[in-house]
C-alpha cells in the first residue's frame, strides 16, 4: 500500500466507493461530509452550520486577522534595523539574539496558542510518556532513551493531518519549518516565517537541488542539535497530510544528521467534522473547522530517540524505526 499512495488532489473521485475508500484509505475522510468531504450532511449538521455562519464564524475571523496582523507588528519591530541572517540561499531571522529574539519567539508561542482557542481548541491533552528504553528484536537496530535534562533533539519529528499542526508546534516549541520557497515573498506569512527561521525549498526544483535541500536541513539539524540558541527544527516526514489513520512512509532527510530526533503524535479526536486536512478543500475545510464549536487535539510526546551504530550508517533505518515506533503508540 506505502508505495501505491497519491495525494489527495491525485484520487480520481470516479471510481467506485469502496474501491476508492480501500485504495487511498490515508486520505479518506469519515466524518458526516463523506469520504472527500463534498458529500451531503444531515439536517442537523446543515442548521448548525448556518447558525454558526452568523454567529461564532465572524468573531473568529476578525479576532484571528487581528492577531495575525498584531503579531506581525511584533516581528515588523524586532527586525527593523536588523539585516537577515543568510546562508546557502536561505535568509531568516532566527539566530538574531537578545531581546528581539526573545519578544519574537514569547509573543509567537502565546498568540499561537491564542489562535488555537479561537479555532475552537479550548484544551490541549498531552501525554508525555515516561523514561524507558525501547528495543526490537534485534537490539543493535531499535533503541530509545529518555529525555535527559542537559540533551537537546535536533529535529521534532511528527506525524501530519492540517495546516493548523503548525499553530500547534508554534505554540509548544516555536521551531522552524520546512516551506515553500513563494512563502518568503507573502505578505505577513513571509515575516513570521523568516522569523521561525523557516528552511526553503523549491518544490518544483530538479534532484540536485533537493539534495542539496537536504545537505541544509541536516546541517539545520545537527545545529539545533549541538547549539542550545539554534532554532530547534520541526520536520513532518511524510511529506503530506493524512486522516490520522496511517502513517505514510518517512522520507530520509530528517535523519541525515544523525542527531537524535524527538517523536510527536498528533491525533484530532471529532464527532463531526474531523479536523484533519486530507482529501478536502482547503476552503471548505477552513469553513467547516470555523464553523465547529469545539475542537479536540491530543499530543503525545515520546522519549527523544537516539539512532544506534547501524541507523546512523543507514538513514532509511532510522526513518523507518521512528516511525514504526510512532505506529505502535
Amino acid at each position: 500500500m506505502e508505495s501505491e499512495l497519491k495525494h489527495p488532489a491525485m484520487i480520481d473521485t470516479k471510481l467506485p466507493r469502496n474501491e476508492l475508500e480501500e485504495k487511498f484509505a490515508p486520505f479518506v475522510r469519515r466524518d458526516v461530509y463523506g469520504p472527500t468531504g463534498r458529500g451531503d450532511p444531515p439536517l442537523a449538521e446543515k442548521v448548525l452550520l448556518g447558525l454558526a455562519l452568523v454567529t461564532i464564524v465572524p468573531v473568529r475571523v476578525v479576532v484571528a486577522v487581528n492577531m495575525a496582523l498584531f503579531y506581525y507588528s511584533i516581528c515588523r519591530v524586532c527586525t527593523l534595523g536588523v539585516e537577515p541572517h543568510r546562508e546557502d540561499d536561505q535568509e531568516d531571522y532566527a539566530h538574531v539574539g537578545g531581546w528581539r529574539r526573545a519578544v519574537i519567539v514569547h509573543s509567537g508561542r502565546f498568540l499561537s496558542r491564542v489562535m488555537f482557542f479561537v479555532l475552537g481548541f479550548y484544551w490541549i491533552r498531552e501525554r508525555r510518556c515516561g523514561p524507558r528504553i525501547l528495543k526490537s528484536g534485534d537490539d543493535e537496530n531499535f533503541g530509545v532513551e529518555q529525555l535527559e535534562e542537559n540533551e537537546r533533539p535536533g529535529a521534532i519529528i511528527s506525524n501530519h493531518l492540517s495546516y493548523i499542526d503548525i499553530l500547534y508546534h508554534m505554540s509548544s516549541s516555536f521551531p522552524s519549518f520546512v516551506a515553500k520557497r513563494s512563502v518568503a515573498k507573502l505578505p505577513i506569512v513571509g515575516l513570521v516565517s523568516k522569523c521561525l527561521g523557516c528552511i526553503y525549498v523549491q518544490r518544483e526544483s530538479k534532484a540536485l537541488d533537493f539534495r542539496g535541500v537536504a545537505g541544509i536541513v541536516a546541517k539545520r539539524v545537527q545545529e539545533a542539535h549541538l547549539n542550545k540558541d539554534a532554532p530547534i527544527v520541526m520536520l513532518f516526514p511524510e511529506g503530506t497530510t493524512t486522516n490520522g489513520d496511517f502513517l505514510l512512509p518517512f522520507k530520509t532527510g530528517a535523519f541525515l544528521s544523525n542527531a537524535p530526533v524527538l517523536p510527536v503524535i498528533l491525533r484530532y479526536p471529532y464527532e463531526r467534522f474531523s479536523p484533519a486536512w486530507d482529501s478536502i478543500s482547503g476552503v471548505r475545510h477552513l469553513i467547516f473547522l470555523l464553523c465547529q464549536f469545539v475542537n479536540h487535539l491530543e499530543v503525545t510526546y515520546l522519549p527523544l530517540y537516539y539512532p544506534s551504530k547501524q541507523e546512523k550508517d543507514d538513514p532509511k533505518l532510522y526513518a523507518d524505526n521512528v516511525r514504526r515506533l510512532m505506529a505502535i503508540m
